[in-house]
């Protein structure tokens, strides 16, 4: 792999990893707000129902995990498997298509209802 190849790997890694620690963050506030509140698991969801800024921030936290996740998981696979090549590419991929699917639908399902 070309240095600059690798450069804009970690980098990505880094700023996704940025962006994550935000997300997280945010989600777990959000969490603690809304249990000091008393509110329901049916009433967070009649809140977040139709909620734009809901949905956006989430897919925000999606796209940063699916950019960090397979980045970090293919340097674990080269270290400790030895694995490199075009199955691992594929691998990958797979596991990317998986968290986006995964995590379009859990977002969507809490913002229409479905």
């Amino acid at each position: 792999m070309k240095a600059s190849t690798q450069a804009r790997l970690w980098y990505a890694q880094r700023i996704s990893a940025m962006v994550l620690a935000l997300c997280v963050v945010v989600h777990l506030l959000t969490i603690l707000v809304a249990m000091r509140g008393g509110l329901s698991g049916a009433e967070i969801l009649a809140r977040t129902r139709g909620n734009t800024a809901f949905a956006l921030f989430y897919a925000l936290f999606l796209l940063s995990a699916v950019i960090h996740a397979p980045i970090g998981l293919a340097r674990i696979a080269e270290e400790w498997l030895q694995w490199r090549g075009r199955s691992l590419g594929l691998a990958l991929l797979a596991f990317v298509v998986l968290l986006l699917v995964i995590g379009a639908r859990a977002i969507w399902g809490v913002y229409a209802g479905q």
